[in-house]
Order: structure tokens, then sequence, then C-alpha cells
């Protein structure tokens, strides 16, 4: 039971399911479950412990509940869903495969800089480069 829990937070962010989550605390005593969600306790503690003595836990959650429903989906996810890859994950032995991938890297990047594409989509190419 301990592992599935774990494995559900574990698992990327859904951007409804944490809007749900902060309305649930808009309308309810239940403040704080949409930061334990998206993997910010003591922002969770903290709506949680202000929730007993005024409103304002209620009326951040509200807020929060409004931010998610106008923030676009990709700033969410690049927001709540970056995974950092570290470099001890990925070691790579092939000095040629090395270069590629830093030419690749380079070329999305001055992709990026000239808008042609979305920080959304520079960061799902680059994770699939270094993967």
């Amino acid at each position: 039971m301990l592992s599935k829990s774990i494995n559900f937070l574990n698992q990327p962010k859904n951007r409804i399911l944490t809007i749900i989550l902060a309305f649930v605390g808009t309308v309810t005593p239940v403040v704080g479950l949409h930061k334990f969600y998206l993997k910010q306790p003591l922002w969770g503690v903290i709506y949680f412990l202000l929730s007993w003595q005024s409103p304002i836990a209620r009326i951040a959650c509200a807020i929060d509940m409004v931010l998610y429903l106008v923030q676009d989906v990709e700033k969410f996810n690049l927001r709540f869903n970056s995974n950092d890859i570290t470099e001890t994950e990925n070691i790579i032995t092939n000095p040629q495969q090395v270069a590629e991938i830093g030419t690749a890297l380079r070329e999305l990047e001055k992709l990026r800089q000239e808008g042609l594409i979305s920080e959304y989509e520079f960061e799902q190419k680059r994770r699939q480069l270094l993967v």
C-alpha cells in the first residue's frame, strides 16, 4: 500500500488534479493538499497551520486554483514535471556520440533563442538527446 502511494507521488503531476485539490482546500477545512501533491510539503504544512486560525489558507488555495487554471500547460509542466537529469545517470563512453549530442544541443539552444521552439519543446528534445 505504501509503495503504491509513493509511486503515485513520483508520477508526473496532473494540472487538473492540482486544480481540484486546490478547490477542495478552498471549500473544505482540508487545505494544502495540492501543495503536498506538487512536492511542496513545507507549503502544505504552512497552509494547514494557517487554516486553524484564519481564512488566509482558504484564500491562498483559491488564488492557487485560479493561477493553475490560467497557467499554460507548458509552463505547468516545466515547473512541476521537470526532472533534472544528472550526468551520473547518463554515462556516455563514446567520444563521437558525446560530440554529436553536444552539437545537437547547441543547435537546439540556437532554435530556442531565436524563438523557433518553445521552452517546453526545447526541454523535451534535450531530454531525448540525453537519455
